[in-house]
């Protein structure tokens, strides 16, 4: 991997000219909570002063700009005996800059699944490839444990991370397109004082990480505890709001449905996102529901995260972020049942 320094100067040019091109999305300050703490959303920039790199998290993930709420997978029209279908992939480019490494590494997770060598999806894909993506560390959020799980760091993915050395930014370039933004501007070669300044930087970081959850082994662990009363106690709580899907980086159930005119004229698929923890996720054709209670949908939730993906992928698909605990209405967090299913299998 190559690496140069630039100036906080020389990167708000970059952004500049990336803004004269393209569409610019970044961290953006929308309100406050009712602690008077910030409140961020990943949101279209006009110019380089509304992107706030000081956030602690977005409410919502990058995820978003990838897999839509919702969005039609195509549109037809009927003509007597005949008809005709259109699909459209986003082609437009656009920038994502000031992302965490933990949400670059749900992205990763997300290509993994949506962009793999048989059944790929072309609508992910096509904003995939069509979006340039700045990264930059960062401090540990409320209740985050990305460390834990690895995904505090990030070696690819992205086109160019930034870590801030005060005055000036060290930046990994991990893209030709990263190279080549980065020939517009004054990037110069990395010095032994860069070095120092970034190793420094990237220990101090670390040093800041203190929710530790025991993840090794976890696949196993959540098999011996399969019929653990923690998922009783924690089941009881769950709202089944699926709160916690739409805010996760990762999580990319979705439902399709059919919307054909009164007229049988004209029609259009469409794809929403949903979650496991509705009630109505594992309903099948007749009415049977064989998820019919909360507390197996949320365990199956935790289940898909650290036992299904991790057998198929050989990794969690959780990224540490801790937006489910966030966002949870009732205040379900997976430290606290990661913790409670340990200390049950110690009992």
């Amino acid at each position: 991997m190559l690496f140069r320094c630039l100036s906080k100067e020389g990167f708000r040019d970059l952004v500049e000219m990336t803004l004269e091109t393209i569409e610019v999305v970044g961290p953006k300050e929308i309100g406050r909570d009712k602690d008077d703490n910030p409140i961020h959303h990943y949101l279209p920039v006009s110019n380089p002063d509304e992107l706030d790199f000081d956030y602690a998290t977005t409410e919502y993930s990058a995820k978003t700009y990838f897999l839509p709420f919702q969005e039609n997978l195509s549109t037809y029209r009927f003509d007597e005996d005949d008809w005709t279908q259109d699909i459209r992939y986003r082609i437009q480019p656009r920038a994502i800059i000031g992302l965490h490494a933990c949400d670059i590494n749900g992205l990763l997770k997300l290509d993994k699944v949506f962009a793999r060598d048989f059944f790929p999806s072309p609508y992910y894909i096509s904003r995939r490839e069509n979006t340039f993506i700045v990264g930059i560390d960062h401090e540990p959020c409320e209740g985050g444990f990305c460390r834990s799980l690895g995904t505090d760091t990030v070696t690819h993915g992205f086109d160019l991370f930034l870590t801030d050395l005060g005055d000036r930014y060290f930046v990994a370039i991990g893209s030709d397109r990263g190279f080549g933004a980065l020939q517009k501007v004054h990037a110069r070669e990395i010095t032994d004082e860069d070095t120092h300044d970034y190793l420094t930087e990237r220990q101090r970081l670390a040093g800041l990480f203190q929710a530790e959850v025991p993840v090794h082994d976890l696949g196993t662990l959540l098999d011996i505890e399969f019929t653990s009363e923690v998922w009783e106690k924690w089941g009881r709580k769950c709202m089944s709001c699926g709160s916690c899907a739409m805010v996760c980086p990762t999580c990319y159930c979705y439902g399709v449905m059919e919307k054909v005119s009164m007229d049988f004229e004209r029609g259009v698929k469409q794809r929403q996102a949903y979650s496991c923890n509705l009630v109505d996720f594992a309903e099948v054709a007749g009415g049977h529901n064989f998820r019919p209670d909360s507390t197996t949908r949320l365990k199956y939730r935790y289940y898909h995260q650290h036992r299904g993906f991790v057998e198929i992928y050989d990794e969690p698909k959780c990224v540490g972020c801790n937006r489910c605990g966030r966002t949870c209405l009732a205040g379900i967090s997976p430290v606290e049942v990661i913790t409670d299913l340990q200390m049950d299998e110690q009992t």
